[in-house]
């Protein structure tokens, strides 16, 4: 088993779902901190969800599924946007509905599509080993998008993420910037997509920045933290998935839980040792 490990990364596959997992973890370490600290996992499951309409829809009609659900993932975020920040009250509410309708509008042509259907498979669980060089260019794309818009909005993002309402008094573009931010989310859920799958986008988003969280407070020490935890937790689920042949995704996404629930106990065992 040693020496398969070993020579795991002599294949061109391997070395692309590392890379794959590598540029994931630049932005679903930044990208995923805003979600923890602005409180919003809900609106990027939402729309997580809803980009699997743009995966039917493009794959009904000969297209590329990523560049459907980029589309999807972008005018669905707007959309639950402007709705959470219209109706806060009741959004919740109209975001699951937005969501079903993306879900099921998928399903819909993805059932109407003739032919074997086991690449959408892929869009739902992950399938790591079978990213391509395509692909790659796309997550790296989307990365160094995420890095320079992160970067150049760094302080006003912070301000919106810690107190929305200083922010407004202070007359930052409070709605441009959370718009903004949640197109991000939109396009870290396509390429997340594509490592982790569709059902466990989320997780990966949010298991290395609440991981992070625990022991930092500042959002640039959480950033940087989440984008180390998140290339450690693919890189280990990579190898074991390897080394006793399961799905890469879904041994990533346990690795990241497994690790939050620990780095949580040591904290409560730090802070009270005889509770």
């Amino acid at each position: 088993m040693i020496d398969s490990i070993q020579n795991m990364f002599a294949y061109d596959f391997m070395r692309n779902a590392l890379f794959a997992s590598l540029l994931v973890g630049i932005a679903c370490g930044l990208i995923g901190t805003l979600v923890v600290l602005n409180r919003i996992v809900f609106l990027g499951g939402g729309i997580a969800h809803a980009a699997y309409g743009g995966i039917g829809l493009a794959y009904y009609f000969g297209q590329d599924p990523m560049l459907g659900a980029i589309l999807f993932s972008v005018l669905s975020a707007l959309g639950m946007g402007a709705v959470h920040l219209r109706t806060k009250a009741r959004s919740d509410t109209l975001i699951g509905v937005m969501w079903s309708i993306g879900m099921a509008i998928g399903i819909i042509f993805v059932s109407l599509t003739p032919g074997f259907k086991a690449d959408l498979m892929s869009y739902l669980f992950g399938s790591l080993l079978a990213v391509s060089s395509g692909d790659l260019q796309v997550m790296a794309l989307v990365a160094l998008l995420v890095i320079v818009l992160v970067g150049f909005f760094f302080r006003s993002l912070q301000a919106i993420s810690f107190d929305e309402t200083f922010s407004t008094v202070r007359n930052l573009p409070v709605t441009g910037l959370y718009l903004m931010m949640l197109v991000m989310i939109g396009l870290t859920v396509v390429v997340t997509m594509r490592v982790v799958g569709l059902i466990m986008v989320i997780a990966m988003l949010t298991i290395p920045p609440a991981t992070a969280n625990l022991f930092l407070k500042d959002m640039k020490g959480m950033m940087l933290l989440s984008i180390g935890l998140s290339w450690l937790f693919s890189s280990v689920g990579l190898v074991v998935s390897f080394a006793l042949n399961l799905q890469a995704g879904s041994v990533i996404i346990l690795v990241a839980a497994l690790s939050y629930l620990a780095a949580a106990g040591i904290k409560k065992l730090a802070v009270h040792p005889q509770a």
